[in-house]
């Protein structure tokens, strides 16, 4: 064998050694999953942008300013299998409708409630289910939705509990003094604890998570606004197909576990939000 010769030779075996290496190491690891969406194979993938604002535990930024949460985790996951790399932007909430009809996002896709929204968007089928909540001071005589009558309650703009409060369509929530509507989310909190607002309303989720990151004592009330399906919103011209496509992945990632294991990174009893009938009595 020429010198040549043996050079390749030996550079195949040490490409074969890393090849086995690679492969027993995606055996030991699971070489399925969210992890892999920033590999050399998914940035070569199509990209589909995903428009959300910051709105824990579904979106928002980590230490390093990366987006992270429920929502990230499960767009990261679902688009990879549809042969998609997500990417992630901040958006102004109010403007989401414009923006996905214009194409300046592909989908909106954080924490958005298909209930009453249906012949807006193209949805998918909901991923998971949450309640919309009112939460107080501990010191509150607020107890239950009946006594909002006259009180003031913050909501965040263009979002269902503000709906719920401006229209006044349900008989059960009585119409208030008056409803601060608030572009950035973050602000409930403050509104709440300076005494500006009686009342904050938003998903328990994220009023839990709030409570949890900062140490906030509020009480939410018993009896929820509304019960609601979340799901991803297309434009309704939209004629890729991804919606249905999206739902079909969503029912493969229930059936394999990855939705419940996502869902329970960021909440406990993970199994509780992924089922209509934990919230049919609401």
């Amino acid at each position: 064998m020429d010198l040549t010769s043996f050079k390749r030779a030996a550079a195949g075996r040490i490409v074969a050694g890393l090849c086995a290496v690679c492969l027993l190491s995606g055996l030991l690891s699971g070489c399925a999953g969210p992890a892999d969406s920033d590999s050399p194979k998914t940035d070569a993938l199509p990209v589909i942008t995903v428009g959300s604002d910051d709105y824990p535990p579904f979106n928002y930024q980590d230490t390093s300013g990366q987006p992270t949460g429920i929502d990230v985790d499960l767009a990261t996951e679902a688009f990879r299998r549809m042969g998609y790399r997500a990417q992630f932007a901040t958006i102004d909430w109010e403007e989401k409708k414009d923006l996905v009809e214009s194409g300046a996002i592909d989908c909106i896709w954080g924490s958005f409630s298909i209930n009453g929204r249906e012949d807006q968007y193209l949805w998918t089928q909901p991923y998971m289910y949450s309640r919309q909540v009112v939460a107080v001071r501990k010191d509150s005589d607020i107890y239950s939705l009946s006594d909002l009558a006259g009180k003031r309650i913050a909501v965040q703009s263009t979002s269902k509990p503000e709906e719920l409060f401006l229209n006044h369509t349900d008989p059960h929530i009585p119409a208030p003094d008056e409803v601060f509507s608030l572009q950035n989310r973050e602000l409930l909190y403050p509104y709440l604890s300076k005494g500006y607002a009686d009342a904050i309303a938003a998903h328990e989720t994220s009023i839990l998570q709030c409570m949890d990151d900062y140490g906030l004592e509020l009480r939410i009330l018993d009896e929820p606004l509304l019960a609601v399906g979340l799901g991803v919103a297309f434009a309704r011209t939209d004629d890729r197909g991804l919606a249905q496509e999206l739902s079909r992945t969503f029912s493969q990632m229930r059936s394999d576990g990855t939705m419940q294991h996502i869902l329970g990174k960021y909440l406990k009893d993970p199994q509780k939000y992924m089922e209509a009938s934990s919230y049919a009595n609401d």
